[in-house]
């Protein structure tokens, strides 16, 4: 596996970042720790860290991306137009779709077979989900988010491939731009309360998330499996719900070229009444994202 060159240099956020952490009292180790996470080479992360404690500055920053501000311009969507968008080896059918924000839903992205093979493996490696802390760039647990989920690396294997290549296509973005796909489950009560996937670039924690990849810029959330009761992605600044069905999917994108951010994708999970909940999220972002891994495919050829 190839793995990107571990970051040396620091934006001007990062700076900011272990300043206000280490005025917080963080310990500087779990400050490394979190940088080591984020790709940054454990020699840049430890000199970075003690060289702010010590007040000199061993990293020279490089500048940060720009935002652009005032209302959100809608551009030429991602999405492609049509009735049916054809990827390498499904067309895949448009139920609906809304120009502002750009959201549509889609009817038979993942087959019923391939909807319970995403339950079969999961189902044993569930761990509490965890969300972005704002300040920190942590990842913690909190009562707004009650639901069990595990990642699956991109192209982890041939299935996983086939589906992260099917994704990209339908969101029309590269495959490596896109984070692994994340399996979640809910049950009776299981709720996700209204939210943002992009990262709110006033939260100090934001920046940690965005080193590496950037911004989001789109979400496709898929359902693994039918409701008895509750559990819709709803969408307050709507008021649109969206009824789970297997192997159908929600797509909205909140980032334009300008780095400005769609608030009116505002959503969330709806409480689970009956049974179960089963979904899997597709995120993409502005740059390649993470490893550069080597398709499952080109791994077993030769």
């Amino acid at each position: 596996m190839n793995m990107l060159n571990p970051l040396t240099r620091l934006t001007p956020e990062w700076h900011n970042w272990i300043r206000e952490n280490l005025a917080r009292g963080c310990a500087p180790q779990s400050l490394i720790d979190d940088m080591v996470r984020n790709h940054f080479d454990i020699g840049a992360a430890s000199a970075a860290v003690y060289g702010m404690l010590a007040g000199t500055n061993t990293a020279a920053p490089v500048a940060a991306e720009p935002r652009s501000s005032g209302a959100y311009v809608y551009e030429t969507p991602r999405l492609v137009a049509g009735n049916s968008i054809h990827t390498f080896d499904r067309e895949i059918r448009v139920a609906f779709r809304i120009d502002r924000p750009i959201l549509a839903v889609f009817d038979n992205v993942l087959s019923h077979d391939e909807c319970d093979e995403l339950i079969r493996r999961s189902a044993d490696k569930l761990q509490r989900s965890t969300t972005v802390d704002p300040t920190r760039g942590s990842h913690e647990v909190i009562a707004d988010r009650s639901s069990d989920g595990t990642f699956f690396e991109v192209n982890a294997d041939a299935f996983i491939t086939r589906l992260d290549r099917r994704i990209a296509e339908l969101m029309n973005c590269p495959v490596d731009r896109g984070e692994g796909l994340q399996v979640l489950h809910y049950n009776v009560g299981g709720e996700y309360k209204p939210h943002f996937d992009y990262f709110p670039p006033e939260d100090p924690g934001s920046y940690a998330q965005m080193v590496v990849g950037g911004q989001r810029v789109a979400t496709m959330v898929m359902y693994l499996n039918d409701m008895e009761a509750g559990g819709a992605t709803i969408f307050p600044e709507l008021g649109l719900e969206v009824v789970p069905k297997k192997g159908s999917a929600v797509y909205f994108e909140y980032t334009n070229s300008q780095g400005q951010l769609d608030s009116r994708t505002l959503h969330g999970g709806a409480p689970v009444q009956r049974g179960e909940k089963w979904i899997v999220t597709k995120w993409m972002r502005q740059r390649t994202y993470g490893a550069a891994v080597v398709p499952a495919a080109e791994r077993t050829a030769g």
